[in-house]
């Protein structure tokens, strides 16, 4: 059975973070495993507290993953010290080559800036060079890159830059578009793909970020190329939302066991 890691945030309100990778992973066929980098107090309206966990614990629970039940795949999720990213990009060196999948996670829905500038600065330098596939939505993309990305085309050269600076894939998300989710595929030898959907009438969006990722971190585990585990996560992330899941006060979660649910 393949397996994946999820290096990320714990979620109490189950909708986003570990508990969303988890969700996604198990509904996807694959064995989750996780290492949790902090643990937070939230819900569908919003996050209370959190509480990050020490570096030299993330570093312990990582290795004690690999060390026994070694992964396929890795996914990485909001990273909000610099200490935390550099002991993640140091053990993903010391452990891989593996294929990585690293979601970005700066910016809130709101617009809030969930790292700080050290650890921005480190993701920079120290992961984002290590990954197979990055997967930025339009604000994330506009922070890594240092500019605006207003139309199609330069979100499309967002993504082939991005791409060129740190030599992996980049997937830049347009789920932030008010009548489509069109999404833009670059890889580092040049082109671009572009993979286009409606977008769909659900204000429950929370952790849709962290199951996309997840669900693709899934497809490069069993051996697909980037290109065909980004195309079945958007289809597995399509069907989770389709499916009209209506929990929370808020914007709620996402129903991640869609495909196995009695009908």
């Amino acid at each position: 059975m393949r397996s994946v890691l999820s290096i990320a945030g714990s979620d109490s309100s189950g909708g986003a973070g570990i508990q969303a990778d988890i969700k996604t992973i198990e509904a996807c066929g694959l064995f989750a495993q996780t290492a949790v980098c902090a643990l937070t107090a939230q819900n569908t309206l919003g996050v209370n507290g959190v509480l990050d966990v020490p570096a030299t614990f993330v570093a312990q629970q990582i290795d004690a993953v690999f060390s026994d039940i070694r992964p396929d795949a890795v996914k990485v999720g909001m990273l909000s010290s610099p200490e935390v990213v550099e002991v993640v990009a140091s053990s993903i060196e010391r452990w891989g080559p593996i294929p990585l999948v690293v979601d970005p996670v700066m910016i809130s829905t709101s617009g809030a800036s969930l790292i700080s500038s050290e650890a921005f600065e480190a993701l920079c330098a120290d992961l984002l060079p290590l990954a197979t596939l990055i997967t930025p939505n339009i604000p994330e993309a506009e922070a890594l890159l240092g500019a605006g990305i207003a139309t199609e085309l330069s979100q499309e050269r967002a993504a082939q830059q991005l791409a060129r600076r740190f030599d992996c894939a980049v997937l830049v998300k347009g789920g932030h578009g008010l009548n489509d989710a069109n999404d833009v595929l670059a890889l580092p030898l040049g082109g671009a793909r572009w993979l286009r959907a409606p977008r769909i009438d659900n204000p429950n969006t929370h952790g849709t970020g962290c199951t996309l990722s997840s669900a693709i971190a899934c497809g490069l585990a069993e051996g697909r190329t980037i290109a065909a585990a980004v195309r079945e996560a958007k289809d597995y992330l399509s069907g989770a939302l389709s499916a009209g899941l209506d929990l929370g006060k808020g914007s709620g979660p996402l129903m991640h066991f869609w495909q196995h649910a009695q009908r």
